[in-house]
């Protein structure tokens, strides 16, 4: 069982801008439109877990699921999906651990943790086994902070940086336990 996390920073570790917004994704040249290792990352993993944050700015890009596999919402607000996605999004909630239990419960074992709440209550808990972080060289100056607080401090080992595109770096770690 791993949990995975795949995502872009800007330099000083955000992952959304003061507003909430991520445009300054786009910003880098990508005329080869290189996936940055999303294609194979995501051959790795059965299924997604994000918060309802994630699921609604991922609904306001106006483009068709993006998603091939399914994605747990963890959310204690949301009633009900778009029933557009209902075989696609399935909303969970609870503890972090009774979650885990319940998507594993259901032959999914290697799943992608996305969002800065999420992934910051993963973190919390001691749920992330690895980290992706492509690093977008741009200073944003405030934001959606990609870390927060931690009860004590996690541990990981460095395994690979990979350059993309002339402009990006991608660091990958492992929990070390």
């Amino acid at each position: 069982m791993t949990n995975i996390v795949f995502i872009a920073t800007s330099l000083d570790g955000f992952i959304a801008d003061k507003d909430n917004k991520v445009d300054w994704l786009h910003e880098i040249p990508n005329p080869d439109n290189s996936d940055l290792g999303y294609n194979a990352f995501i051959e790795r993993v059965q299924a997604l877990v994000i918060g309802r944050n994630t699921l609604e700015t991922v609904l306001s890009f106006g483009i068709d699921w993006p998603y091939t596999k399914p994605v747990f919402v963890l959310s204690n607000t949301m009633k009900a999906v778009p029933a557009r996605l209902e075989d696609k999004v399935f909303l969970v909630k609870g503890p972090l651990t009774e979650v885990m239990t319940k998507i594993h419960g259901q032959g999914y074992n290697n799943l992608y943790i996305d969002g800065g709440l999420t992934i910051q209550s993963f973190l919390k808990e001691d749920l992330i086994d690895e980290l992706i972080i492509t690093t977008i060289p741009v200073l944003l100056g405030g934001g959606i902070s990609l870390f927060g607080g931690l009860v004590a401090p996690l541990k990981f080992k460095h395994v690979k940086s990979e350059p993309f595109i002339d402009y990006l770096v991608q660091n990958s770690f492992i929990r070390v336990r």
